[in-house]
């Protein structure tokens, strides 16, 4: 056990009312409580389709919804991962040696937390299978643990991103690194959020201690970012990872910064090289939503039934396409761990699925899923909330997704755009200029649950 004291329903009873207010608010008033973006739909314990959408908030706060986890939210020891049917496939993971060396990221996290202060140490350090992996959320007003980056020095925030920097590649530092910097410029474009759409309102939470040999990992937080990164020996599992943006691309502080240009062009080339029949397969009749996401925060024990094509119906070069699309969300950590994860998916390749809602000329704003046993890729370009001519709130945003317990497919009976519709009515028509993406490993394989079991079974 370690010195972190543990949850206490007070702390439970702070995050559960933050949801709970913003859902008995509604609407425009919601989203001024929230003052940020979600992810994430369908409900936690049921399914989805994935296909439709209803336009509302979803799951509400304290729900299964893409705001986060609430009242509902998963426990560690309930976890199964995002499954077809609710079934996990078994033997898809192993406890093997990977041959790439976690030294460095153990190292600089070991070196990060003996930077921190003792009690800011003790409220960041969890038991390794501590239900804080599964309590993370995108709204960047979420009460959150850990070691807040605006609260350390500049030495002890330089330590923080010098973890980032080993266990990231240089782009998934990069693009993590923007992410907090236009978080920032929303802050200042909109006048809302003064502590939390800032650079600094991001988090550290450890789970376990820095080991080459026993598991542990971090998670690291905020507003349009949320990286979890289990470590076992040389084993890395980083997902989920949520990165998004609002908007994606302006200028701050002098820098030009634009965001999703690789994953919005990856999954074009790959749509464009299928056939006119094999596109019939993959893209959906449903029109593009304020909100599609189904696999976002809260969303742990989704069930979510293959829908698209399976690549063994792809010719050799639109395999290629695929892998590389896939590349661009793998290839944000480690060069060494990306290289063994995208080998894993291409093991799978066959059962691999590719799902599109929305239109695909360059600019447009559209949808897509990757969805095999071991990953699950969601980009969605999303109604504006808080940035553009068609933004109609200043500061903050919504949740997205469908209301939790609602049967996927079916109309709600609330139109599109309205109350709580499309960014809970106040977004209009969904741009490039915000957009959601995550990266799950399904069957167990989330916060490295299943190598956990693993472990312990064989080893203890």
């Amino acid at each position: 056990m370690h010195a972190h004291r543990p949850r206490t329903p007070a702390t439970e009873r702070t995050r559960r009312w933050f949801m709970n207010r913003s859902l008995l608010l509604g609407g425009a008033a919601a989203v001024a409580t929230m003052t940020g973006c979600s992810a994430g739909a369908s409900d936690t314990s049921g399914s989805a389709s994935g296909g439709a959408r209803s336009g509302m908030p979803s799951g509400g706060p304290g729900g299964a919804g893409g705001m986060g986890p609430g009242v509902t939210e998963v426990m560690y020891a309930d976890f199964t991962g995002v499954t077809t049917d609710g079934k996990v496939v078994d033997d898809l993971f192993s406890i093997h040696s990977t041959g790439v060396s976690t030294d460095a990221v153990v190292q600089a996290a070991q070196a990060f937390l003996d930077g921190l202060s003792t009690k800011v140490r003790r409220a960041s350090v969890f038991d390794v299978d501590d239900d804080e992996w599964l309590a993370w959320s995108n709204v960047d007003g979420y009460e959150r643990e850990g070691a807040r980056m605006g609260d350390l020095t500049e030495k002890q925030r330089n330590l923080g991103y010098a973890l980032l920097g080993a266990a990231l590649s240089a782009d998934g530092l990069a693009q993590t690194r923007n992410i907090m910097k236009l978080n920032a410029f929303l802050g200042d474009y909109n006048g809302g959020g003064k502590e939390t759409l800032t650079e600094g309102h991001y988090y550290f939470t450890f789970m376990g201690t820095p080991s080459t040999s026993k598991p542990w990992g971090f998670q690291y937080e905020g507003h349009h970012v949320a990286i979890n990164y289990f470590v076992l020996g040389d084993q890395v599992v980083m997902s989920p990872t949520f990165m998004g943006s609002e908007p994606t691309s302006a200028t701050y502080n002098g820098e030009k910064i634009t965001l999703f240009k690789p994953e919005t062009k990856a999954g074009l080339t790959l749509l464009r090289s299928l056939t006119s029949a094999q596109r019939r397969k993959v893209v959906s009749a449903d029109e593009k939503g304020g909100t599609d996401m189904v696999a976002g925060a809260g969303q742990d024990n989704l069930k979510l039934a293959y829908q698209g094509l399976a690549a063994k119906e792809f010719t050799s070069a639109q395999r290629q396409k695929l892998l590389d699309l896939v590349g661009v969300y793998v290839g944000y950590m480690d060069d060494g761990h990306a290289a063994v994860k995208l080998k894993e998916v291409a093991e799978h390749l066959d059962d691999t699925y590719f799902y599109w809602i929305g239109e695909t000329e360059d600019s447009s704003a559209f949808y897509y899923r990757v969805h095999s046993p071991v990953v699950l890729i969601e980009y969605d370009a999303q109604s504006p909330l808080a940035y553009g001519e068609n933004a109609q709130m200043g500061g903050g945003g919504a949740p997205s997704g469908r209301p939790s317990g609602m049967p996927s497919g079916q109309p709600t009976g609330m139109p599109s755009g309205g109350p709580g519709g499309g960014g809970m009515g106040m977004g209009g028509t969904p741009t490039q200029q915000h957009i959601h993406t995550i990266i799950r490993t399904p069957n167990g394989g989330d916060y490295g649950v299943d190598l956990l079991k693993l472990h312990l079974e064989t080893d203890h």
